[in-house]
């Protein structure tokens, strides 16, 4: 299973991915869901991945082999617009379905995906996409914050209630790494080292990344600090009900 989410704030965005794609008695593998194209100073773009594995990686792989082909359908590099750049991911996600995907229904093999998409093509905005299976999309706007990828269920709420769009992209991802702790304690299929990203908005400039080890200091300030104030919490609320018992 995979845990991905992305959020946009008017200072940035923040992203973070885990890297664990099986778990059980046995055994563990771990692959990286994050995934950068840039050209500082012009346009960067980050992928977030969740699904099939060969799937992920297969659209990975079209999109790296299509660069720099200066075709504005294909190639990242090309493309005038974030609304563009989603279309070719959806074209390389149809694309790989239609070459794999027929045989590997034929042996009952899950074979979707999901993506998150965001980033900023110079004179245009940093934005957000959520890339469904079919190639298609939907754009954070509005009061729509963050998307979340994967197992979904266990972080959203420390999202809903934190998450606001003119918080700041170090609150917000401390924000992002809440979430990814409640989802590891509830599912032992999501699990670190945690890929995070910072990118401030218009910088155009190599986003601060980096991969938080489960031995890394701050993740454990966050992992400990989290469930005692928790703790806390719990017994200094609602103290008496007035219940006769």
């Amino acid at each position: 299973m995979t845990y991905c989410v992305g959020i946009l704030l008017d200072e940035g965005v923040v992203l973070a991915s885990d890297t664990r794609t099986n778990a059980g008695i046995d055994r563990v593998s771990t692959f990286r869901k994050m995934f950068s194209f840039e050209k500082p100073g012009e346009r960067f773009f980050t992928l977030l991945t969740a699904g099939n594995l060969s799937l992920t990686q297969g659209v990975i792989s079209l999109i790296g082999e299509w660069l720099e082909t200066e075709d504005p359908e294909r190639d990242l590099y090309a493309v005038g617009s974030m609304f563009a750049a989603a279309r070719v991911i959806g074209r390389a996600l149809r694309e790989v379905h239609k070459i794999d995907g027929g045989y590997l229904q034929q042996h009952d093999v899950d074979f979707s995906a999901t993506f998150i998409l965001s980033g900023q093509v110079r004179g245009g905005k940093l934005r957000l996409f959520q890339i469904y299976d079919a190639g298609n999309f939907i754009e954070a706007m509005g009061d729509t914050t963050y998307f979340q990828i994967g197992e979904v269920k266990y972080g959203k709420p420390i999202l809903d209630r934190i998450i606001r769009r003119d918080m700041n992209v170090k609150d917000a991802a401390k924000c992002a790494l809440i979430s990814f702790d409640s989802t590891m304690r509830s599912n032992a299929s999501v699990g670190p080292p945690i890929d995070l990203m910072i990118y401030r908005r218009d910088t155009l400039e190599r986003p601060f990344c980096t991969r938080l080890e489960e031995d890394d200091p701050y993740w454990q300030e966050i992992r400990e600090g989290w469930g005692e104030a928790l703790y806390e919490a719990f017994y200094h609320v609602g103290r008496d009900p007035g219940w006769r018992l």
